[in-house]
């Protein structure tokens, strides 16, 4: 009975040895038993190989998208990467996602060269299909480091051109950058067209620079000391009036000279902006027939906008030094004319000199008796 006893005490110690490393292969505790990266991308894409044979394409498009996701170039390469991006696509082509179908298929397709013949006639067929259903969007931004957002969204990383599609429907583009005003494009997208668009960010601090030059001339006091009520002598010249018309003549030649240098520099910005737009549009292709054909850009518009802006700017700067010039020579001489002309007796008088200048004309307003 004593060795009966040994016996079975040896058996039960043996099985439970032997059931509790059968739980543990059964758990899963071994750590060869944890996959690797690369062993997952392509369990995945077996999956939806089996998925999209079976015509299962929710399935397939979850396991594709899983595998592009996963897949990267320290664990795939670069065909698998352009073959599940091309699998993918052909997935939300079939599930009426045409705006991610053509995104990923382009995407594929850009890595030609990794991609066998009869998946790029596969991948090229599908994405030909997903742009007849979508607008394909040709944006080219000035400066190159804009930031451009499509309905609100960032689109990828900032570059000098970007190719986009487009649900059909009307949509927001819009480019930013530092020290750069804001530009905005509103397009009508429409299904199988192309759009191109322009986009230049004019400079901000030439602007700035117009709007405080005036208040810096502004903060100079010129009031001039007024004269003495009692005195002794001959009167002074600035006392009668062609004295005080000499004042106004002044006021109004350094106006008008003012007004003339802030429109020819506004005139200098605007042609600044219209060479580097021309810059970037001949990098694009545009000749200097392009305007003048009949299916001319729409960004051809705002170009003849800004050359009438520049002309009329560069013309009202002109004609400003022009008075400037006339005032001064005016006032210059009627020191050496005084008393020939006018007579050495002061008379009571006044004049009232008020100049006015817009963004688009400039003047001045005189006031008195003469």
């Amino acid at each position: 009975m004593r060795y009966i006893a040994h016996s079975l005490s040896i058996f039960l110690t043996l099985g439970a040895a032997t059931g509790f490393t059968n739980s543990a292969s059964a758990n899963g505790v071994h750590p060869q038993a944890k996959p690797s990266g690369s062993s997952s991308v392509k369990d995945l894409v077996r999956r939806g190989q089996r998925a999209r044979s079976a015509g299962q394409w929710t399935e397939a498009y979850a396991a594709y998208k899983a595998a592009f996701e996963a897949a990267d170039p320290a664990s795939s390469t670069g065909r698998e990467r352009a073959e599940i991006a091309g699998e993918l696509g052909l997935c939300e082509l079939a599930l009426n996602k045409h705006r991610d179908a053509a995104e990923h298929l382009a995407w594929s397709l850009g890595q030609l060269e990794a991609l066998p013949l009869p998946l790029q006639k596969r991948f090229e067929e599908g994405r030909r299909k997903a742009e007849s259903l979508v607008a394909v969007l040709i944006l080219a931004v000035d400066p190159p480091d804009a930031e451009v957002l499509v309905d609100g969204k960032q689109v990828g990383r900032p570059a000098r051109t970007y190719t986009l599609y487009l649900e059909p429907g009307r949509h927001m583009v819009r480019a930013r950058a530092p020290g750069r005003e804001d530009a905005l494009h509103a397009i009508g997208a429409v299904a199988g067209a192309k759009h191109d668009i322009a986009m230049v960010l004019p400079r901000t601090s030439a602007r700035e620079a117009k709007e405080g030059g005036p208040v810096a001339r502004n903060d100079t006091p010129q009031t001039p000391s007024s004269p003495p009520v009692a005195r002794t002598g001959p009167p002074s010249p600035w006392a009668s009036w062609p004295g005080r018309a000499r004042i106004g003549g002044i006021a109004v030649t350094t106006a008008t000279a003012a007004a003339g240098a802030i429109l020819l520099l506004r005139a200098h910005v605007v042609h600044g902006d219209l060479r580097e737009g021309d810059a970037a549009r001949r990098a694009q292709g545009w000749t200097s027939h392009t305007c003048r054909e009949a299916s001319a850009p729409a960004a051809c518009a705002d170009i003849h906008d800004q050359v009438n802006e520049r002309d009329l700017f560069a013309t009202l700067g002109k004609v400003s030094l022009v008075t400037s010039a006339v005032f001064g020579a005016a006032t210059a001489a009627s020191f050496f004319t005084e008393v020939a002309v006018f007579g050495a007796g002061p008379r009571a008088t006044g004049v009232r000199v008020v100049p006015m200048t817009t963004s688009e004309r400039a003047g001045v307003l005189l006031e008195g008796a003469w």
